[in-house]
């Protein structure tokens, strides 16, 4: 376990000085004001499986679509789930769809990250809002993430059948290339590894392709953006899955200049009739905080925090991450393995988590001054890190990422005690509660 730096009083006494109490949403009227004009905002979640992350993200979410009109809001979640989800906030889906019946849709794990009760509030109130609106004015929910390979494939190879026949083709010679593989990403990433035949070429002809196609799909909602983000899942996931096998940054980087090429494409997206688009991420910490402020940057890693600040501008961008100090949360003990409630223990000694819980015991929001920190302040400290696999016996021996805390966010949310979130996919045991659970689909 790594040591860390020792907590002075005067450390004490300057977070206090930056803290605020937070019971209730009106309680973050300062953040609201932080945020301004700024085009961007990014929230993050120190697990994927805490329900008051959720609950604070959707609060601020509220505030910034009812009053800075805020126009997407874009998840750390698969390109076509989340677009059935864009489509019934958008009123396109049948009316006796529901949110509960959409998040449901969510199959591939880690199922509980978008389909659990938490996210039925901000879906169907996002429906509601939307009601009220304007076809250009409507807000959308779209997926920044780059593993939906065969499932993006798939929906658009149905896409091009209705709609552009001409393009059958080049997405057909994409389907028969990557058939070899029988629908496994990780059996492509190996064979590539021994020998050079890829289907990159194929992946990489189908999105110039379809650039050049807007005008066929035109007259259909959106169905342009989603045949266009289709393919270019298929193009960066070849890439990630192919760069997997290789180890070292790659396909970490791959990954998060995936989800900023599509952050782009959607803030092009919804520039109309002179009005500037504002977008809503939901992603960890570890995509949405600033990686230069991390161990991530000695290893040569990037994020969306750091690519969204040099591409639009600090000044534009406002970067808000969270912190739990004990509870429990929804995780896996493995990859692929059955989700379960597991508890969070208490924040390692002298982490961030720690040092804010001496500060005093009560959820509380840091805004932090864009230039003035004090030496202490710049220290790195462990900032924990939950990520779909947790083992909390082992928790004070990682999941704590070293973090220039005031440098890799220009907020944070602190959360004393915190619950773990309700998936949709899970059933009691014998009547039992949710620590006997299981899923019912994955």
């Amino acid at each position: 376990m790594e040591i860390e730096p020792i907590v002075s009083k005067d450390l004490l006494t300057q977070l206090q000085a930056l803290c605020i109490p937070i019971k209730k949403e009106q309680d973050l009227w300062p953040l609201h004001e932080r945020i301004g004009q700024a085009k961007i905002v990014l929230l993050g979640e120190a697990s994927h499986g805490t329900s008051e992350y959720y609950q604070w993200r959707t609060a601020i979410t509220r505030r910034l679509v009812e009053e800075k009109k805020f126009s997407l809001i874009a998840v750390e979640g698969d390109w076509p789930d989340c677009f059935i989800v864009n489509q019934y906030v958008k009123g396109r889906l049948d009316p006796s769809q529901s949110a509960r019946r959409v998040l449901s849709n969510f199959r591939r794990w880690p199922t509980w990250m978008w389909a659990n009760e938490e996210m039925i509030d901000l879906v169907e109130w996002l429906k509601h809002y939307n009601d009220q609106q304007p076809e250009r004015s409507k807000v959308g929910f779209y997926g920044l993430d780059v593993y939906s390979l065969w499932e993006s494939l798939s929906i658009l190879t149905q896409q091009l059948k209705k709609y552009d026949p001409e393009s059958l083709e080049m997405v057909e010679q994409v389907f028969h290339c990557f058939n070899r593989y029988q629908g496994n990403s990780h059996e492509y990433a190996r064979a590539t590894y021994f020998q050079e035949v890829t289907c990159e070429k194929h992946v990489h002809g189908l999105l110039e392709h379809l650039k050049t196609r807007k005008m066929i799909f035109d007259r259909h909602a959106e169905a342009h953006l989603q045949a266009e983000q289709n393919a270019r899942v298929l193009k960066n996931a070849e890439a990630y899955y192919r760069s997997m096998v290789r180890g070292g940054p790659m396909s970490w980087n791959i990954r998060d200049f995936h989800m900023m090429e599509t952050l782009d494409e959607l803030m092009k997206h919804h520039e109309h009739h002179g009005n500037v688009a504002k977008g809503i991420v939901w992603e960890h910490n570890t995509h949405i905080g600033d990686a230069r402020f991390t161990d991530m940057l000695e290893s040569g890693e990037m994020n969306v925090g750091q690519l969204v600040r040099e591409r639009y501008g600090e000044e534009n961008v406002v970067l808000i991450g969270f912190s739990g100090y004990q509870g429990s949360v929804i995780a896996s003990r493995r990859w692929d393995a059955p989700m379960q409630v597991m508890p969070c223990p208490q924040g390692r000694e002298g982490s961030w988590e720690e040092v804010l819980h001496r500060v005093s015991p009560d959820n509380k929001l840091l805004i932090f001054a864009p230039y003035f920190a004090s030496d202490e302040m710049l220290e790195e400290r462990g900032h924990r890190a939950i990520g779909v696999v947790y083992h909390p016996e082992g928790e004070h021996r990682g999941n704590y990422v070293p973090t220039i805390l005031p440098r890799r966010y220009d907020a944070l949310i602190y959360l004393d005690q915190t619950h773990a979130l309700r998936p949709l996919h899970l059933k009691p045991l014998h009547g039992g509660d949710m620590a006997e659970t299981y899923p019912s689909a994955m």
